[in-house]
């Protein structure tokens, strides 16, 4: 009988993090999480793996070395997938410092932790890379062999992190990879990206909730994938029987205009676009009011608008379906997702107040 296979992962509680956990527990994995010391609970999207046999949570930090390197020493890992980053490239603008230390630093304190700890030749490694290393398209799609041009602080600090794997897997013969995945959503993706963004504005205006959602660039085009399928590409990418990078995308590119669109018709509101860039508006078609606007307030200083990739070699060199979710899938788990969201924080909203006025009132104690 094999030895159970040992994973550890940065970034836990993310999107990426709480699927990745789910499918390695289904593989039979012993999985370890790293969490950050807060007084906020932000661990919604695993709470229900908190008491699963076989899955742990451990506290340290991107930004400590120390704790890396004494956490990897403990666990032991067979596996390592490095989640964590500041992600969201608008924010990257507003704290590059913050993003260069983790989304840059951070994989080199990972890397390192592994060699500290003599795991170079037991331990294999799995980067988070990303499509905004392609920034200013050089070429359409983009494959493995397209050249870099970032074009954000958050760009440029994963630019990093993708050589220094490079680096490493050449320098000290580690099995180390980057998997440069496209945009990958999902329902649990964070509520400030654009595409959940729209999803629960749609699902809030149409149960009356909120009259217009402001939006950013609607020609901007996106290769869009679910997260869910997307975490099975990473394994399969530790599976291989050499370290190589890999494209994760699903081959098609889509519009933020169509994206709105399509949400908002799962919601059950068709959209009318009229007028150009800024002043362009989504309208919704029975009641002739304005629901989707455009704002210069989420254009971004310096703004990625092709990124399509090419997911042949992950196909045909790892076996990976790329179209096991369609687009329009997607988009329709999110909105059903949403609608049921709002209408319980509805619910949730209604008992509340009650209960405030029965408290006041005297009726409860």
């Amino acid at each position: 009988m094999s030895e159970k296979k040992v994973a550890l992962i940065t970034g836990v509680t993310g999107q990426d993090g709480s699927y990745l956990s789910e499918f390695l527990l289904s593989k039979g994995y012993e999985v370890h999480g790293i969490i950050r010391r807060s007084s906020v609970d932000y661990r919604e999207r695993i709470a229900h793996l908190e008491g699963t046999p076989h899955f742990h949570l451990h506290y340290a930090d991107m930004g400590d070395s120390m704790s890396l390197v004494k956490l990897v020493g403990k666990v032991q890992p067979s596996e390592i997938y490095n989640l964590a980053a500041q992600s969201h490239v608008q924010v990257s603008f507003d704290a590059p410092e913050f993003t260069a230390d983790v989304d840059a630093v951070g994989v080199l304190r990972i890397l390192e932790a592994v060699r500290t700890n003599h795991l170079e030749k037991s331990c294999k490694i799995y980067q988070a890379s990303t499509s905004e290393l392609y920034g200013k398209v050089e070429e359409v799609p983009q494959n493995e062999n397209t050249p870099f041009h970032p074009y954000s602080p958050y760009a440029v600090a994963k630019l990093y992190g993708y050589w220094i794997i490079k680096e490493y897997r050449e320098a000290y013969d580690m099995f180390c990879c980057s998997g440069i995945l496209f945009n990958h959503e999902s329902e649990r993706r964070g509520e400030t990206f654009v595409t959940r963004k729209i999803t629960l504005a749609a699902a809030r205006i149409a149960q009356g909730k909120q009259e217009c959602v402001n939006l950013g660039n609607l020609d901007s085009l996106r290769d869009w994938g679910y997260a869910k399928d997307y975490v099975e590409c990473m394994w399969l990418i530790l599976q291989h029987d050499k370290p190589e990078d890999f494209v994760i995308a699903t081959g098609v590119q889509h519009t933020v205009r169509e994206f709105a669109t399509l949400a908002f018709h799962y919601a059950g509101i068709e959209l009318r676009w009229e007028g150009e860039g800024i002043n362009e508006k989504g309208i919704d078609v029975k009641t002739g009011k304005t629901v989707v606007a455009v704002s210069e307030d989420f254009y971004r200083p310096t703004d990625v608008v092709n990124l399509w990739g090419d997911p042949t070699k992950a196909k045909t060199e790892l076996g990976w379906n790329p179209q096991t979710t369609t687009f329009e899938e997607l988009v329709k788990i999110m909105v059903q997702h949403d609608m049921q969201k709002v209408a319980a924080d509805h619910i949730a909203g209604v008992m509340k107040t009650n209960l405030a006025e029965y408290l006041e009132k005297g009726i409860v104690k």
